[in-house]
């Protein structure tokens, strides 16, 4: 018996052992071997927006700026503001004043237009780089942020993933509009990406019009992953 085991499995094993030969020889022949990693990471972003509820709009009434807190306030206690902080972060060639935290100068690779905007901190030239808050305020009011607690509403404004540096005009263009209402003219996957992260961390939800333009501009983003702060 034992004998008449053995070469059964034989039997068996030679042919899969061919078959696992061939699919290693396909794979590398053809890429197959990347597929799975590209699958995973076209379904970052997209899984994510999958997740999130769908539901209307509330009503707008009762959003302040202020319910957000003042602006750039320094929640991670490192002595600078979420301001300076972000430029920091997002410009490249920055120089500092001799406080370490003001950013007086820098180079901006601009997101929402793909142009190099140079920085200079002044009265007439500070607003040429602004920073948006991704999922715009009052929109974060009207998809669950009204449901927050003070210090909850502060930490959002603050939060790094939910900002970036960008062209000051488009950000004014932009004001407090949803992905179904503005998008920027270049980078616009990873802007949606962005909004469907911080959504997603803070438990808001979209509107039925967001979430199909939201999709819509998605469907065109193969490998977009959720960014991190």
């Amino acid at each position: 018996m034992r004998a008449r085991r053995s070469g059964a499995s034989a039997a068996i094993l030679v042919p899969l052992l061919v078959l696992v030969l061939a699919l290693a020889l396909w794979r590398a022949l053809t890429g197959g071997a990347a597929q799975p990693e590209q699958r995973s990471a076209t379904g970052g972003a997209a899984e994510a927006l999958a997740g999130l509820p769908v539901r209307e709009a509330a009503p707008s009434a009762g959003y302040q700026r202020t319910r957000f807190g003042s602006s750039w306030v320094d929640v991670d206690d490192n002595g600078c503001r979420t301001r300076d902080d972000v430029l920091l972060r997002d410009l490249d060639d920055v120089r500092l004043a001799q406080d370490g935290c003001t950013v007086l100068s820098g180079t901006l690779q601009d997101p929402y237009s793909g142009e190099e905007i140079a920085f200079r901190r002044g009265e007439d030239t500070s607003a040429e780089v602004q920073i948006d808050h991704v999922v715009a305020l009052a929109a974060a009011w009207r998809t669950g942020a009204q449901a927050f607690t003070e210090d909850e509403r502060v930490r959002f404004a603050n939060d790094p993933l939910e900002l970036l540096a960008v062209d000051g005009s488009l950000n004014g263009a932009k004001g407090d509009d949803d992905a179904s209402q503005w998008l920027p003219p270049e980078g616009e996957c990873e802007y949606v990406a962005r909004q469907v992260a911080v959504k997603s961390a803070w438990g808001l939800w979209v509107t039925p019009a967001e979430h199909g333009a939201m999709a819509g501009v998605l469907a065109g983003c193969p490998g977009q992953e959720l960014p991190a702060s």
